[in-house]
């Protein structure tokens, strides 16, 4: 018996205005930006237009990007609350898929944007094995004191012993597929962020200290849950959007002059300690190096590249058993913006623009595994 799951950083499904770019122009958007506005009400005004202008295209187009992952169950990033998925999938996704993913599970994490994982799954897989949740779990409240992860590093960012591991959370989900356990570890690890000191740190090793935290804290969850040095025969994934690449593609050129395409290994990784020793199996990896990207990045001409930022790792058990599952990478879904290479291409979906609508910055991931 197979299931499919997937894992999409849906990007801002939010169920309420966030007027907060009123007295803080870097949260104000663009198109407000380039007008006179000359008092807060005025503000609220025309930010409430422009959100709803903007949310019917991006709601269907993401609607479509779920759709063609084909899941039966579907790790999301960027949820508000239950309120704003159930509007979403009942509004949006129903007309899609029909009376497809009935089961929403979310508990709210530490984002002060309130912005939340969440799984959906449907009752049934495809091929029509029962899909039950039979416990979830949230681990917001994991400080750096309690996991013994408290450094120098994480000091000299102003962090305390007793700030929180998780920006987001690892949300713990436990299922029964057709009778087979699987856990579901769902994570959004800290952004790279903009560049500190003036632009004088990149900001991904500026952040990165979090995101190493992060990872080995998820990493000590899973050891406590089956046993250190029995993880490896357990059927578990890491699903989410872990905000770092252990590879690029480096883009160079424009529109005009034509691209050129360079792929890179990097050094280091903010979660090296979930792939080092054979701990988890990054499935994308069985891509190859150039297609393995789920995020465009530009600061324009001179800073352009694809990279992987949404991940499904699998313990070696399902790895094992699964030599030949590869992940398909949806990328209908991109803007016009987004550079592919050669032979990548795809038919975006309908009004997707050059930068907006589109379903998110971020490609959504699915694989079809056998628990068998």
């Amino acid at each position: 018996m197979t299931v499919r799951i997937a894992t999409f950083n849906a990007e801002n499904l939010m169920h309420r205005f966030d007027f907060s770019g009123y007295r803080n122009e870097t949260r104000r958007d663009r198109a407000i930006q380039i007008v006179e506005v000359k008092n807060e009400e005025q503000y609220k005004a025309l930010e409430q237009s422009r959100v709803i202008s903007h949310t019917d295209d991006d709601m269907q187009l993401t609607a479509l990007a779920i759709a063609d992952t084909q899941a039966d169950i579907i790790c999301l990033q960027e949820v508000e609350n239950l309120d704003a998925l159930r509007a979403f999938e009942y509004g949006y996704l129903y007309k899609m898929v029909g009376w497809g993913y009935r089961n929403k599970y979310l508990i709210e994490g530490n984002d002060p944007r309130g912005i939340d994982v969440a799984v959906m799954t449907r009752d049934e897989t495809a091929d029509g094995q029962k899909i039950e949740v039979t416990n979830i779990m949230s681990n917001a409240g994991l400080t750096y004191g309690e996991t013994g992860l408290y450094n120098n590093e994480l000091r000299e960012l102003g962090l305390e012993a007793t700030g929180f591991v998780f920006r987001r959370d690892c949300f713990v989900v436990d299922l029964k597929i057709g009778g087979h356990k699987l856990t579901l570890f769902v994570v959004h690890f800290k952004s790279m962020g903009g560049n500190g000191n003036n632009g004088e740190i990149d900001g991904r090793i500026r952040t990165m200290p979090i995101r190493v935290a992060e990872a080995n804290a998820t990493r000590q969850l899973i050891e406590e849950k089956f046993g250190k040095g029995k993880t490896a025969g357990k059927r578990w994934m890491i699903c989410g959007d872990l905000n770092d690449y252990r590879s690029r593609v480096l883009i160079e050129g424009t529109r005009q002059s034509g691209y050129s395409f360079h792929p890179k290994t990097e050094d280091f990784s903010g979660h090296d300690v979930l792939i080092k020793d054979g701990f988890a199996i990054n499935l994308a990896e069985r891509r190859p190096i150039d297609e393995q990207w789920t995020l465009y990045h530009s600061r324009g001409p001179e800073e352009q590249h694809l990279c992987q930022l949404d991940y499904l790792l699998a313990s070696p058990q399902l790895a094992d058993t699964n030599p030949k599952s590869v992940p398909d990478i949806v990328h209908s879904g991109q803007p016009y913006r987004t550079v592919f290479p050669k032979g990548q291409e795809v038919d975006r979906y309908p009004r997707i623009g050059w930068d907006r609508p589109k379903a998110s910055d971020h490609s959504p991931v699915a694989v079809t595994l056998n628990l068998v």
